[in-house]
């Protein structure tokens, strides 16, 4: 049993926001009908090398990025397009808790299959819908996608190299975050609007968007210009109220330094040599560090060129100094922490028995994540919904 066994849900969206949501719901236990188009199937499956190999090592039509989103789901084939799909749908819609779309805004009404249309017959459902731009609002009808919000909505605004500096200039995350973070809203204000369904008996339209997320998620930097009027700008890998938090060059390569306190900067100038400086009224208070950090970055900078970096590191942890390398993807899954919390699992497929995925971050105690079916090749599950609909329902 998941925490979410019992919860239908039919997933009408394509590429990343709305499958993350689908897929966290998955992974919680809840029985999610993945609708595709017949011989084409979701964009993403499209989007690659890599292709998963099979057995033998070959590379099959199943592309890296599909299985990153649409683990634990049942994939359905159904033209959408024509009256007899849009039938399928509402029918199969009228059996489900949750539905997740991302349409563009006014079309699911041309199928049938918008909140109003479905709220009628079936009170109870929870209907999400992900756009780039929100059902209302005067950009409501422009098309969104992630790389375009990151910039409208502020965020490579504060992402990348400090004018003036080599390399300078704005810079996307390098991952759609965007749209991943919009999954997980859209997770939460599903999982709320089912929580107030116990009370009310009804459903309700959560209406999410690619560029409030990105607004929302701007977190500290949002609150300094809303409450301190500060514009903020891009300070490559420096943080904008605290310092020193930021890689630093050292004698082979690089690492960060995650100073959360006054007192860990005086334990980071004292493992320096720099006892110094931790008692300097221009550093001694984190407030003072950040009106002087072009004082004193250098002064640390240039210190801590004298040693590599596995030096540096152990020295730092002995005296309890956040830092740590700064690892690539295959550095990250060498580790034996990531390792130890599960967070590399192997999802067998039909056609490759050994596909590893990424676990999911989520440990609950009494109902943990199963990861019972791998991500669903382009229609596999169509005949067993469908006959079952039709079993269900007498048609």
């Amino acid at each position: 049993m998941g925490a979410l066994t019992g919860l239908k849900v039919l997933d009408l969206s394509r590429v990343l926001a709305g499958p993350w949501s689908s897929q966290l719901l998955a992974d919680l236990g809840a029985d999610v009908i993945k609708i595709e188009r017949p011989g084409q199937g979701d964009d993403t499956r499209s989007w690659g090398p890599p292709f998963m190999p099979d057995a033998a090592g070959n590379a099959t039509a199943e592309s890296a990025y599909f299985m990153s989103t649409n683990r634990g789901k049942r994939s359905v084939c159904v033209d959408i397009k024509s009256p007899e799909g849009q039938a399928q749908l509402q029918r199969l819609a009228a059996t489900c808790d949750v539905v997740i779309e991302n349409f563009k805004v006014g079309d699911a009404a041309r199928y049938g299959l918008d909140y109003a249309t479905l709220s009628v017959k079936h009170p109870g459902i929870v209907y999400c819908s992900i756009t780039g731009f929100g059902q209302t609002g005067p950009l409501k009808d422009r098309p969104g996608y992630d790389f375009l919000v990151q910039a409208m909505g502020g965020l490579m605004s504060v992402t990348g190299v400090a004018d003036g500096e080599p390399g300078a200039g704005p810079q996307k995350v390098g991952v759609a975050l965007t749209d991943i973070m919009t999954g997980l809203y859209a997770t939460i204000g599903i999982l709320a609007a089912l929580t107030e369904r116990r009370s009310s008996g009804l459903g309700q339209h959560v209406d999410l968007a690619l560029l409030d997320v990105t607004a929302a998620t701007l977190a500290n930097q949002a609150s300094n210009y809303l409450v301190g009027g500060m514009n903020p700008t891009r300070l490559g890998n420096a943080h904008p109220n605290i310092v020193p938090y930021q890689s630093f060059v050292v004698a082979d390569g690089h690492l960060i330094i995650a100073v959360g306190n006054d007192g860990q900067f005086q334990r980071f100038v004292g493992v320096l040599g720099l006892e110094a400086l931790g008692t300097d009224p221009r550093f001694a208070r984190n407030a003072d560090r950040v009106a002087n950090r072009d004082a004193l970055v250098p002064l640390l900078q240039r210190e801590l060129l004298n040693r590599n970096r596995d030096e540096w590191l152990a020295l730092l942890e002995e005296a309890g100094v956040p830092a740590g390398p700064i690892n690539t993807v295959a550095d990250v899954f060498a580790q034996e922490q990531i390792q130890a919390r599960e967070m590399q699992v192997n999802v067998p497929h039909p056609l490759n028995t050994d596909l590893q995925l990424v676990g999911n971050p989520i440990k609950l105690s009494r109902t943990p994540v199963q990861y019972d079916q791998a991500p669903p090749q382009l229609g596999e599950h169509t005949d067993e919904v469908l006959a079952a609909l039709a079993a269900d329902r007498g048609w």
